[in-house]
């Protein structure tokens, strides 16, 4: 796995694929994903049933506001908890492109979590040529398991 961190204020950059293979390798480690109710439902979830885990889900910030969710790292904690995974468990942290996941890895590591990794490429990915999400890069695109509700 090539993870990398511009800063170290996390465990590092990973991409989808990579991250599947951190979930297949490590029967512990856990993806929290850290988009909104509103993202979940209509744009779907990662699956990992194949897997035998679930996907976490905190959310960063509601939907329609930049508001950052002020109780995010002790639900982060308590979901993790739920699972028997601690602060030595390996973390995926996953949103829609990168962006929200590499704040919560951040502000997980800053609560004492060694190994948050940010899906760099997120569940959808980059805009394409036409301006569409979940065709250029990301876990949809990727051809990894997802669902909807």
């Amino acid at each position: 796995m090539a993870a990398t961190s511009p800063n170290a204020d996390y465990a590092g950059d990973i991409t989808c694929t990579e991250a599947w293979e951190l979930l297949k390798a490590d029967t512990g480690a856990q993806v929290v994903d850290v988009r909104t109710v509103a993202e979940w439902s209509y744009v779907g979830l990662p699956d990992l049933t194949a897997l035998g885990r679930r996907v976490l889900t905190v959310e960063w910030h509601g939907f329609g506001t930049r508001t950052v969710n002020p109780d995010f790292v002790p639900q982060v904690h308590e979901a993790l908890d739920a699972v028997g995974a601690g602060p030595e468990t390996a973390v995926v942290f996953l949103c829609r492109s990168g962006v929200r996941s590499r704040l919560a890895a951040t502000a997980m590591t800053q609560a004492g979590f060694k190994r948050a990794y940010n899906v760099a490429d997120g569940f959808e990915g980059d805009l394409d040529n036409e301006y569409h999400r979940g065709r250029r890069n990301g876990w949809k695109a990727a051809g990894l398991p997802w669902r909807q509700s």
